[in-house]
């Protein structure tokens, strides 16, 4: 089976200088995967250079959409953009996946229009990976949804739950619900009736996750709306950045301690390794009749790939399917409720 995923060359911070390097490194590494560069052609096609691999194929598009542009603005006036033309593909079955960098609320906005929503699915959610001292948690939603009905909830968690499953080859991964304290009392109204359908819902419950259980690795998937979400994320970023900062700053106080870094330099590698954002790149907009992973706008080439790597999972694994599968299981329980 070959996995064909349309690229938004020109989203993000650094556009094709960074997205095409990153697909011609995929490709060459997956023997079934190919790619769609979406773009300006004039622009795709120098960074190709020799490149005559028949998988890597340019589909040209007029414009762009900008990082700062309303997405109200990119949906309605912006319909030959890069990111419309690599969802469109997507849409009409050319491609199985599509990856963008680009403008997060145009994508959204953009991907909600064309591909419309999975049955039983009200609203789309945007699951990352995140680190844990165990591994690693699927967490969603993270910005989509600032407001969300414990139904939302309930979607997202068995939204996560099957992405999961199918990534990662797990029959039932543990799901947990974001709130202020594990106890059942704790919590808004939304978020404690939330639990109490996810409770009921047959999936692996396994009830209420503080912050900081986030990152011990209490539950697979954790399910929150996206308010809350977005901040635990953007305040977790910035943690790990002071962190490293602090770091720096102390070996580099003076002698002495430049050379406790250079000895400490192994473990300072490994360190590294399993808080660098750039390996758990690509969030994926779940909810679609159709998949699309976001990258972060300011990805390198390496963490690029990662995103990459998570849309031809998710196109290989079947994760739509299950999805769509396991909320038609879900509508007899709720209606018997």
């Amino acid at each position: 089976m070959t996995i064909t995923v349309a690229i938004d060359c020109m989203g993000g911070d650094h556009g094709p200088s960074v997205t095409v390097p990153a697909a011609l490194g995929f490709v060459r590494s997956h023997d079934d995967v190919r790619v769609v560069l979406v773009g300006l052609e004039e622009r795709i096609r120098p960074l190709l250079g020799n490149v005559a691999d028949p998988r890597v194929s340019v589909r040209h598009a007029s414009e762009v959409v900008a990082m700062d542009e309303p997405p109200a603005l990119a949906l309605r006036n912006k319909k030959d953009s890069s990111m419309r033309v690599a969802i469109n593909l997507v849409k009409h079955g050319e491609a199985d996946a599509c990856v963008s960098a680009g403008n997060t609320g145009a994508l959204m906005a953009i991907s909600r229009f064309v591909l419309k929503m999975l049955p039983g699915i009200d609203r789309p959610a945007i699951c990352a990976i995140l680190p844990t001292t165990t591994g690693h948690t699927h967490v969603l939603d993270l910005g989509a949804n600032v407001d969300c009905a414990p139904e939302h909830l309930l979607q997202f968690g068995i939204m996560g739950a099957s992405l999961v499953s199918a990534i990662e080859h797990k029959d039932r991964p543990t799901v947990g619900i974001l709130n202020i304290g594990e106890e059942d009392i704790k919590g808004n109204d939304v978020v404690k009736r939330a639990a109490e359908l996810l409770k009921d819902s047959g999936l692996n419950f396994i009830g209420n996750v503080e912050g900081d259980g986030v990152y011990k690795g209490e539950a697979e998937v954790v399910v929150c709306d996206g308010f809350v979400g977005n901040v635990a994320l953007k305040a977790s970023e910035g943690l790990a950045q002071m962190m490293a900062t602090f770091l720096r700053q102390e070996f580099s106080r003076n002698l002495l301690t430049k050379l406790i870094a250079l000895i400490a330099m192994p473990v300072l590698n490994n360190f590294k390794k399993h808080v660098d954002h750039r390996r758990y790149n690509g969030a994926s907009l779940l909810g679609l009749k159709g998949i699309v992973v976001k990258s972060h706008g300011s990805a390198d080439a390496f963490a690029f790939a990662n995103a990459l790597g998570r849309a031809a999972d998710a196109a290989r694994t079947g994760v739509l399917a299950r999805i769509t599968e396991r909320v038609a299981q879900q509508q007899p329980l709720q209606e018997s409720a």
